[in-house]
């Protein structure tokens, strides 16, 4: 028979490993959170501080970077990409948005070589006619042309980002466009699902400018990047490669694949 300062003893035992387990289960949170969150900032392109708490990323503002403690830097993988087309970013910058010319019943595709294989994404004119339209102006200018997708995120979201002529995270087109599509059944539950192009910004209502991502993988994010695009299944065995390479730091870094887009073109279907 137990008795009783045996059954104090067991009791006080059990009440401690409970609270044991309830210390681990809540760091285990508290990690994957703080992995979230920092991913998040990665899409902010944002003002000083903002960008997603990743790296320096904004798309035409400033973006902070969050330095990456949670795990160590994986090894790199091989470059599994061509060395990019001779030339640079012409860096030119217009003082506000294009007049809007596209057809927004018609269909629209832009496709990106990269040095990594080309990139097909068929573009939403009719629910984000200002995106595409900035997007058909800005590649016809060949603003995109020799510009290098500066961040991949592998950790929390799952995306690269791309359209920023500094490669900085700071950089744009000097003008910016309304968000639009953010009630799209698609991003409504605060996933963007793995195929996805979106609008990278500051934080701040209709602060894109030219920075964009392509998302490798579902990746939970509040509904608040215009998502404009499809890619085909194509352009996501590019995109998974360019993934299966990483980065230096899970929360948002530059690509291991040396990802460069040497020709953007913007076509109506």
């Amino acid at each position: 028979m137990v008795s009783s300062e045996q059954r104090r003893k067991q009791l006080a035992r059990e009440k401690y490993l409970r609270q044991q387990q309830r210390r681990v289960q809540a760091r285990r949170k508290a990690r994957i959170r703080g992995a979230v969150i920092a991913a998040v900032v990665v899409v902010v392109l944002g003002s000083v501080g903002a960008f997603a708490a990743f790296d320096n990323a904004d798309t035409d503002g400033k973006t902070d970077n969050a330095s990456d403690t949670a795990s160590p830097s994986p090894s790199k993988a091989p470059d599994p990409c061509d060395k990019p087309a001779k030339g640079k970013p012409n860096g030119k910058q217009w003082k506000k948005e294009p007049k809007l010319t596209i057809d927004k019943a018609a269909d629209y595709t832009m496709a990106l070589h990269t040095t990594c294989g080309d990139i097909d994404v068929a573009m939403d004119a009719a629910a984000a006619p200002h995106t595409v339209n900035s997007f058909a102006f800005l590649a016809k200018e060949n603003f995109f042309d020799h510009t290098p997708c500066h961040r991949l995120t592998t950790q929390g979201i799952y995306v690269l980002q791309c359209g920023d002529p500094t490669g900085k995270g700071t950089g744009g087109p000097g003008y910016t466009v309304p968000d639009e599509n953010l009630d799209a059944k698609s991003v409504k539950g605060g996933t963007y699902p793995a195929g996805t192009v979106a609008m990278a910004n500051t934080g701040q209502p209709d602060s894109g400018g030219s920075q964009f991502f392509l998302v490798y993988k579902d990746s939970p994010l509040p509904p608040k990047y215009t998502p404009f695009g499809k890619i085909s299944d194509s352009g996501m065995k590019v995109l998974k490669k360019i993934a299966d390479a990483g980065t230096g730091g899970p929360r948002g870094q530059k690509p291991n694949a040396t990802v460069v887009i040497d020709d953007a073109k913007v076509t109506k279907d």
